[in-house]
């Protein structure tokens, strides 16, 4: 993920109400697609591209989300690469990278800072 000091701006998304409980949503910020993480047990926010690097399909959004050991990943649901959401790795051995970005919920708002 991003340092925070990194952030040259924090860009309002959508109401945190519009996540299901560990989901996922896509938002466009300046052109991009980008993939917002809600993880309700920890309560942590963590976003990606939406395109997976593999196919170059604008799909991680809708991919499956849970953990491998303590690392939060994403697999894509065409052919379940898995990505860190902290990172951006591709965890399932391949040389593939996806990048992240910091995310803030204030005033029940998500912010992605870019």
């Amino acid at each position: 993920m991003q340092d925070i000091q990194e952030v040259q701006e924090w860009v309002a998304t959508v109401p945190a109400t519009e996540f299901e409980t560990n989901g996922s949503n896509a938002v466009l910020v300046n052109g991009k697609q980008i993939a917002i993480y809600y993880f309700a047990d920890t309560q942590e926010w963590y976003a990606t591209d939406n395109e997976c690097p593999h196919q170059k399909q604008q799909a991680l959004s809708r991919g499956i989300i849970g953990s491998e050991g303590d690392e939060p990943k994403v697999a894509c649901p065409f052919h379940k690469k898995s990505f860190s959401l902290k990172t951006g790795q591709c965890l399932s051995g391949e040389d593939y990278k996806v990048n992240t970005y910091p995310v803030k919920v204030e005033d029940g708002v998500v912010y992605l800072g870019i």
